[in-house]
Order: structure tokens, then sequence, then C-alpha cells
């Protein structure tokens, strides 16, 4: 371990997210037998969220009554057809009325996980308890992968069902394939309408939701209404105004961190940028940093909005701004990796200095790149559940002069070592090791359904080369790469000594697609 992390501090992170979400930890709690006689309360959208650290998840929920509510959490291995043990622990739910759609929704989170545990729990409280859910701890520290999902947005093609079916299959294929997976990171748009909870039953359908802590994004589809904040209580938030977007009585939104073994996660809401928004973000971000980056080895940012998006929204003004505004911050606070989503399409950028390629002989589609001081990756995730996808654009200086052609690959943005779009469905695999990252881009979905805007016609083609080429297999890999990390970042969460100069890597012909992988 380069870095070791300061156990006062990981105290000190895990009380004050206590202290924000407003739970506290009880053991045999009474609430279990005591929570309001005159209305059984119904629970429904249960989610597993993720917490301020390894040892904790946040639950959120849909209820039908204001009454005393809990999450009953236990060993799996001492939960017997579906009975607790009478110690269960059991952690106290806040309850608040829902301004979408009526009913309540309630949040709790689950303190003093162990590692290599699987848990059992249950939401609700006696006589009116949710069905029994697991999900299983792993190793506090080392090496761990997550998933990485660009914009379910359910209903988007038109057709809620469809649209339910490739998210849920994305995500049946994605956790088959990597069962251990640890975290499942959104790139937000979770709906089409931020307050449609028709289209937010679809979205939280699928069991594996239950199962595995969903760290959520808030998309430009989630603003608008309060239904995102309903369903997802995160933990760090700050949801002072320049983090919120549009009216405070009907908007969600905030900015929050949390450290998971080695990697220090930041989370914007990328919806607020004018008003001085993208400098309190940056603000954000570098005190975050300041405070918690000598805790982690590697600082990953995630937001919706694409700055170096390579199709619709390429030069959206928003876009624009934000080039202008985020890049030389993120390389000054020493950022390794940025996750976006917005453009339904995926692109990995080249290393990206000061909002600059970090090195004019980076090839484009490189599969090794060793990230020099201050360069930082930024990857932008596909359709997860095939509602809809946007095209590649070529650079268009006229609307941009800044985000012009690759001078080694013309089609494509300067920005961006990839491009792809085939109209199938895909998800982002990231391998965190000591010394490197490994993001994959990975086929979840061929052209057969489910595949909404391919089934209804929403794109006239399907498959690599545009529609030339038949699609490939579901687990295949659009593209890889691994990002060493190893050396001196010198900014400002503890530089590590000792980096090589960058080395040019094995050119590759600039396609959209990049098949020749290791």
């Amino acid at each position: 371990m380069k870095n070791s992390r300061s156990g006062d501090r990981r105290r000190v992170a895990r009380g004050a997210a206590a202290a924000v979400l407003g739970v506290t930890v009880v053991f045999g709690s009474s609430l279990v037998t005591t929570a309001g006689a005159a209305e059984t309360a119904k629970p429904a959208g249960i989610v597993l969220g993720v917490g301020a650290t390894e040892s904790q998840r946040v639950v959120s929920w849909y209820t039908s009554a204001n009454t005393a509510q809990v999450v009953q959490v236990a060993p799996a291995s001492k939960v017997r057809n579906g009975q607790f043990p009478r110690n269960a622990t059991t952690f106290p739910a806040t309850v608040a009325a829902n301004t979408v759609n009526g009913g309540y929704n309630g949040h709790a989170t689950i303190n003093g996980l162990k590692q290599n545990t699987e848990y059992a729990y249950r939401v609700g409280t006696e006589g009116g308890w949710s069905p029994v859910y697991t999900f299983r701890t792993q190793k506090f520290k080392g090496d761990f992968d997550f998933l990485f999902f660009g914009d379910p947005q359910i209903g988007s093609s038109g057709d809620t069902a469809r649209d339910g079916a490739g998210w849920a299959d994305t995500l049946n294929v994605a956790l088959t394939a990597n069962p251990d997976a640890e975290l499942l990171v959104s790139g937000g748009d979770q709906v089409e309408s931020a307050n449609n909870e028709t289209q937010w039953d679809a979205f939280l359908a699928s069991d594996r939701l239950r199962q595995y802590p969903w760290a959520a994004t808030i998309g430009n589809h989630d603003v608008g209404g309060k239904a995102y904040e309903q369903h997802f209580w995160t933990p760090n938030t700050d949801r002072s105004a320049p983090f919120y977007n549009g009216d405070a009585a009907a908007r969600s939104g905030g900015d929050y961190w949390y450290i998971y073994k080695d990697v220090l996660f930041v989370d914007l809401n990328s919806n607020a940028y004018a008003a001085g928004s993208d400098e309190a973000h940056i603000g954000y971000v570098t005190d975050v940093i300041h405070e918690h980056g000598q805790d982690a080895k590697h600082i990953v940012l995630v937001y919706h909005h694409s700055i170096y998006s390579p199709a619709d929204h390429a030069n959206d003004t928003d876009n624009q701004q934000r080039r202008k505004d985020f890049p030389t911050a993120f390389s000054n606070l020493g950022v390794d990796l940025v996750l976006q989503g917005h453009d339904h399409s995926y692109s990995r950028s080249y290393e990206i200095k000061n909002g600059q390629k970090a090195n004019p002989a980076e090839q484009p589609g490189a599969t090794q790149v060793v990230q020099g001081p201050g360069g930082v990756i930024y990857v932008t995730a596909n359709s997860a559940s095939g509602s809809k996808y946007y095209d590649l654009t070529a650079p268009d200086t006229s609307k941009d002069p800044d985000y012009g052609p690759d001078p080694l690959n013309p089609d494509h943005h300067w920005a961006n070592s990839v491009e792809n779009q085939e109209h199938v469905r895909t998800y982002v695999k990231v391998q965190v090791r000591d010394d490197k990252l490994v993001v994959e881009n990975v086929r979840s979905g061929t052209c057969a359904a489910p595949n909404a805007a391919v089934e209804l016609g929403r794109v006239s083609w399907c498959g690599p080369d545009s529609g030339a080429t038949p699609a490939r297999p579901v687990g295949s890999l659009v593209d890889k790469v691994v990002i060493h990390t190893t050396g001196d970042r010198g900014h400002g969460h503890g530089g590590k000594p000792g980096r090589p100069d960058w080395v040019g890597q094995e050119p590759r012909d600039g396609k959209a697609t990049v098949t020749a992988l290791s």
C-alpha cells in the first residue's frame, strides 16, 4: 500500500454520513413490533444504495403509510425460511411524504457491516415486511471491480415495458459475467420523465438493484421533480443551492462523495452549471479531495453531461461551457477517471491535461496508457437499456472552434481515442488495481430483442460499421484500455514518486470498433 489510509478519517466519514442521513444504529430495536397499528405499511420500489464506506449500505423505498419503519439485517446464514433471528439488527428509517403521486418514502443507512459476509435484509415493520433480499460484502481493502451504466432512460423509446426489459437484461448479463462486482455506478437519466412512477417501477423492477449497491447520478431527465431524491438517498450529500437546478419545491440534485476501498468517488449534479454552479462544483471537488484524497489511491468523478461528447450533444452550449470550466481544475486536482453519460454512445478520451491532449503521440485506440501528472481519462457510456441511441457526429468547428477533428483520426473529435455506436446495449467495467485502472466497454445485447430503439425502428441500422458488419456476441468487447496510474501525480491528494515517461503504444486503425484486444 503506497498510501496508507487514516482510520480516524474513515471513522469521521462514517459518523458524518450517519449524521447527514439522520439515522442511528439500534441493536434488537423494539421498533419492529411497535410501528404504528393504524395502518400496515406496504413497502415497494426498494433499492440498495451505496454508503459512505465499504461497511455501509443505504436502503431506500416507497411506502404506503407514514409509520415507524426499519431495515432489519442479519447474516444470511442465520435467516431460516424467511425468519430473522431475535437478535437481528434494525436500523430505523426516516419516512417522509412523497410530493409525487402520494404515499411516502423511506430510507435508512445500514452501518457496521463486516467484510466477506452475506447479509439478508427486509424493509417495513411487523405485519408489513417486504420480501427478504440478500447482498454480500467482500474484502474492505485491495482490488475490486465496479460496473458503470449509461442512461437507461426508461420510457424514452415510447415503450416503457421494452425499455425495462432491455435494462433488466443488461443488469443480468453484466452481473452474471461479473458476479463479484462490488458497485453499480449510474451515468444518470434513470427514467425519461422525472415524476413518472410507471417508468421508475420499470427501472427498479430487477432484484439486482436490491442485491448490489446502486451509486445514483442525476441526469437531465431526472430533474424537474422530487422522485429522484425520493428513490435514492446518497451519502455525504451537499444539497445547497448551487448544486441544484430549478425551483426548490420541485427539484432533485446535490453533489456527494464516498470512499470505496482505494477509490474516492465524487458525484456531481451537472444539470446545475450556470450562475456560478460550475465554480461551486469545482470548489466542492477541491474541498473533498483536499480533505479525503489522501485516503485513496484513485480519484473517480461521475456526472451526467459528457463534456467530450462524440454524438448529438457534442456542441451543446452547456457542454461547451463545461469544457472551458472543468478540465484544468480536474487535472490540477489529480483526478484519474471521469465517467459520464447523456450522449447515448461510447467514447474514451485520450489522456487529457488542462483541456488538451497530454501527449500528441498517443495513438487512437491505444490499449495501454501511462498517465503523467495531470492526465485524466474521460469515458462516456452508451445506452444500457437500448431505449435510445445517438449516432456519432463529425467534428464541427463552426459550432465550437475548440472542439475540432483529431489530427490522427479526422472523423473523430480531437479529445477522443475511441468513439463507438453500434445501436446495441453496452456497459462499462472498471477494474481497480493497486497501480492501474482497466476500463472495458462490453456488449450486453445484440440487434435482437430486447433492444427497443431497434425493435421500434427508432434507428435504421444495427451492428458495427454502421450496420455493414453483423452484430458481435453478448460479452464481446468494444474497447479496452489499461490506464497505468503508478508514479507522481503531483497534485492535491498525496503524490507518488517515480513515474516513467509516457510510452507510445501500438497504433490502432482509429475505427469506431476496436476488436484486437488482449
